[in-house]
């Protein structure tokens, strides 16, 4: 049964959500709100997005034991190993579930946006899957420090348009994308890549992403025979690995959910992305929730190491179940995210993107009970951040 922390029938968490859009918009918002429930429970639709992902994306994901990572902080350490998707991330269990969901809405032509460059590759995976032209949106400043994953959606198939304007990252891609869609409304359907925007789309978004909490009940009842952790540990910029990781655990109050943001440089400078930490409430594409922002309502802009996570807002469901105190949120440096990355890549041969670098960060910010069970959701690879973690590397560790 669902509590205080799922969406209501108005699209809201709590205060947060709604659907904050211009008029232009509207057909299409109707649209997707008069359709997605009925067509993600027809028993059609779920059969082909079942195959799509077992036997296209590689799912159920492994709940990989990290036996170096758990000896060395004294708990049970289990990552939910969504870095070996295909595409190298969790993003493309929402752009699967999307691209299928745009077919039966019979639309001819997608459009996305992009920080990291996963969603923006998951989304041209799914298109060229089904032949279908994609653009992709991607700040300019984001386009030259994730370069391999731009050269991925070329070689798809994929048109990867630069924003310009603002810091030239997620949320300048973003508006970009939203002007394109309000330009085009008859034939395009836009794929949001997180649990932010109007609803429907972080109903949407968490509904396919809840894959992710589906699959660690049932690995972690095989494992220990308990399918509950005591935590859940997830790094969130919009917040779509946090959501599928927390969902079908949200209504469970003995396993701790907790919430890795990006500090930056840290929260009490310029140089931050940790909207729920630093933030107030207020409206960003089309959603309430909480974001960085100037007393009289400008966005400040964000900050990370990090391309995934240098959002202002975050996803209102993730405001919510921090206002209610339901998750615990964390702000992690860059410099504590590079320092987890490195130390995962020593422990376990693992090499993590440095969104889930945050989520591992964690460990050294909580004071665990022996033996806790601590599932981490690892939501990428790290192949893309190679630079940046070269670049990094300290002193005398090359070799």
């Amino acid at each position: 049964m669902k509590t205080q922390y799922h969406i209501n029938d108005k699209g809201f968490y709590g205060d947060f959500g709604g659907a904050y859009i211009p008029e232009l918009l509207h057909s299409n918002i109707e649209e997707l709100l008069q359709n997605y429930k009925a067509v993600l429970n027809d028993d059609k639709f779920k059969e082909e997005l079942k195959t799509l992902l077992r036997d296209y994306v590689g799912r159920p994901s492994p709940l990989y034991y990290s036996n170096r990572l758990s000896q060395k902080y004294g708990v049970q350490i289990y990552l939910k190993r969504e870095d070996l998707n295909h595409t190298g991330a969790h993003k493309i269990n929402n752009t699967i579930g999307q691209i299928l969901l745009a077919k039966h809405l019979n639309k001819k032509r997608i459009i996305a946006e992009t920080g990291a460059g996963q969603h923006g590759v998951a989304t041209a995976t799914v298109c060229a899957l089904l032949g279908l032209p994609c653009i992709v949106y991607m700040g300019e400043t984001d386009i030259r420090r994730q370069a391999p994953n731009v050269e991925k959606m070329r070689l798809l198939g994929a048109e990867v348009r630069p924003a310009l304007s603002g810091s030239k990252t997620l949320k300048d891609a973003t508006n970009e994308a939203i002007r394109d869609w309000i330009n085009n409304p008859e034939d395009t359907y836009y794929i949001i890549g997180s649990v932010v925007g109007p609803h429907p789309y972080p109903d949407m978004v968490t509904q396919f992403q809840s894959v992710i909490s589906e699959e660690i009940k049932q690995q972690l009842k095989e494992k220990t025979g308990n399918e509950n952790p005591d935590y859940i540990i997830a790094c969130i910029g919009g917040g779509s690995n946090a959501a599928g990781a927390f969902y079908h655990f949200i209504d469970e109050p003995d396993v701790k959910l907790i919430a890795a943001e990006a500090a930056g440089k840290g929260i009490d400078t310029n140089h931050t992305a940790a909207s729920i930490s630093i933030g107030t409430p207020g409206i960003i594409h089309g959603s309430k929730t909480l974001m960085i922002q100037t007393c009289d309502g400008q966005i400040i802009e964000p900050y990370s190491i990090s391309a995934g996570l240098d959002y202002p807002g975050v996803g209102p469901m993730h405001a919510h179940l921090a206002q209610t105190g339901r998750a615990k949120v964390i702000a992690i440096t860059d410099s504590d995210a590079l320092s987890a990355g490195y130390e995962l890549c020593k422990l376990e041969g693992i090499i993590p993107a440095l969104e889930s670098a945050h989520a591992l960060a964690c460990l050294n910010h909580i004071s665990f009970k022996k033996d806790d069970v601590v599932v981490i959701n690892l939501s990428g690879r790290g192949d893309k951040d190679l630079e940046t973690y070269t670049k990094h590397l300290p002193h005398g560790k090359q070799n």
